[in-house]
């Protein structure tokens, strides 16, 4: 599964972004797929998830601003933001699940994309 993110840039307080994240390769494998993201000296973090149900997750600091979706057929992840704060400057990266299922076993495999930058400035 190959991963790639578009969409980040540089947006004053308050502004917005629509972040994009196409899979590529055996997606139908794909589960969960989420966002995270970090910022310079800080551990990266999830920032929101969606299961193949469509059932969502976010960080505390994101609910209510932050919308993640999923177009299935376009193997497409969306991260919509909205009233961004200087606290969300970091890198994004995009994240998808694959299990992996066998008679035998259950594999999960992880895979991210490369990255891409959002700054929030005051």
């Amino acid at each position: 599964v190959q991963l790639v993110e578009s969409g980040g840039g540089s947006v004053q307080s308050g502004g917005s972004l629509r972040l994009s994240c196409v899979a590529s390769g055996r997606v139908t494998d794909i589960n969960t797929m989420a966002w995270y993201r970090q910022a310079p000296g800080k551990e990266r973090q999830l920032v929101a998830s969606i299961t193949n149900g469509a059932s969502t997750n976010y960080a505390d600091s994101v609910k209510g601003r932050f919308t993640i979706s999923r177009d299935n057929a376009r193997n497409t992840l969306y991260l919509e933001m909205n009233n961004l704060k200087p606290e969300d400057t970091a890198a994004y990266y995009c994240n998808a699940e694959v299990l992996v299922v066998t008679i035998e076993t259950t594999r999960k495999f992880n895979y991210w994309g490369q990255g891409t930058q959002v700054t929030v400035s005051s």
